[in-house]
């Protein structure tokens, strides 16, 4: 009986000892389960950062968010940094989000999540902000280039962070050959880039577009352009055109002749052998200073002429004819005059105002 007894005393110990192991083994692989999740955030500087800690299994613990200089963020629901931009999305005992909105650059760094357990578990979470950069630009153009000058276009953006990329592109293009170089603001950690592109023109570059192109992470698969058109000046160049390939003998043929220049060439002469030239009749030219459909001389002009001559002689007629008239008029009348009421011709002249015997009569008189 004494050693039943003993025995049964045994069993009931190991068991205590069993239960006692396996409630000690379940408190550490809980203790394991609450642990902190975060994870890595990257935004466009200006936008909004939204920093999660999670945690699988807590025993109502609390969790806390810290900036890099280690100053509390939120605990729990409680908001312990005066920053109006920092917000509360979501606090519960499996998760504690926060949002940063407005971002600057000196927001970059890394932030940590805190679970209040014995001992403090914590987990990393690094805030990236990327720099945009600002609109590109173009200098070093000067308009007009000569055809077969050397020309360098330079390519400038600045505030990006990392560094952007620049491509050149001419006629849609990409123009591998350019000189890239890359400068870093130590206090806002941006860079500013250049890129420089050379080359010799020619005529057909006259109206090209040369593109700058900026490419960035920050930009959204939508990169920044700047474009510069090419102003090119080139000495003319003539080509005579026949008619008629091969003409016959008394075929009738049409050269035309056409110039072409930047600036524009002067009208087109035409010589033959030198001097004398052909039938105007038989020639057209082709002149890119004179307007379409004037291939002979302006003969509207010509008869404007003949009608502003022809006119100012009618009215030269017109005036020396009334100039006449009146005059003869005046003689007539000044004839007449006194000699209304004389009885015969002798008489009528001797009383004829003007005539010389009144004249000598006054005189007379007056003596």
């Amino acid at each position: 009986m004494i050693w039943k007894r003993s025995a049964v005393l045994r069993f009931y110990s190991l068991c205590g000892l069993l239960l006692q192991a396996a409630a000690s083994k379940s408190k550490v692989k809980g203790s394991q389960g609450q642990f902190p999740l975060t994870q890595n955030v990257t935004v466009v500087e200006g936008g909004t950062a939204n920093l999660t800690c999670r945690v699988d299994q807590n025993d109502n613990t609390s969790l806390q968010w810290s900036n890099p200089a280690q100053q509390t963020l939120y605990f729990d629901d409680k908001k312990a940094l005066r920053d109006n931009r920092i917000e509360l999305i979501r606090a519960s005992w499996h998760e504690l989000s926060i949002s940063v909105s407005d971002v600057s650059l000196s927001d970059e760094g890394q932030y940590t999540c805190s679970l209040f357990t014995m001992p403090v578990k914590t987990s990393k979470a690094f805030l990236t902000v990327l720099g945009v950069p600002e609109k590109p630009q173009i200098s070093g153009f000067t308009s007009p280039v000569m055809e077969g000058e050397m020309m360098q276009l330079t390519c400038k953006t600045s505030g990006s962070k990392p560094a952007a990329d620049i491509k050149w592109f001419k006629n849609e293009k990409e123009i591998k050959d350019v000189k890239y170089l890359k400068e870093e603001d130590a206090n806002r950690k941006t860079f500013t880039v250049s890129s420089t592109l050379d080359f010799q023109v020619d005529r057909n570059d006259d109206g090209v577009k040369v593109i700058c192109r900026v490419e960035h992470e920050s930009l959204n698969s939508t990169p920044q352009v700047a474009m510069q058109v090419l102003e090119i000046h080139y000495t003319p160049s003539v080509k005579i055109t026949p008619s008629i390939p091969i003409p016959h003998e008394g075929q009738s043929i049409i050269l035309t002749c056409e110039s072409k220049g930047k600036p524009l060439p002067e009208p087109v002469l035409w010589t033959k052998d030198g001097g004398e030239l052909p039938d105007p009749d038989r020639m057209v030219v082709n002149d890119p200073n004179s307007m379409p459909g004037q291939t002979g001389p302006d003969h509207a002009l010509i008869g404007g002429i003949v009608a502003v001559v022809v006119f100012v002689t009618l009215c030269s007629i017109f005036l020396l004819g009334r100039y006449l008239a009146r005059h003869k008029g005046t003689y007539l009348t000044n004839e007449a005059k006194g000699a209304e009421d004389a009885p015969d011709a002798d008489t009528a002249i001797i009383n004829a105002e003007g005539s010389q015997v009144n004249a000598e009569e006054k005189k007379e008189y007056f003596i």
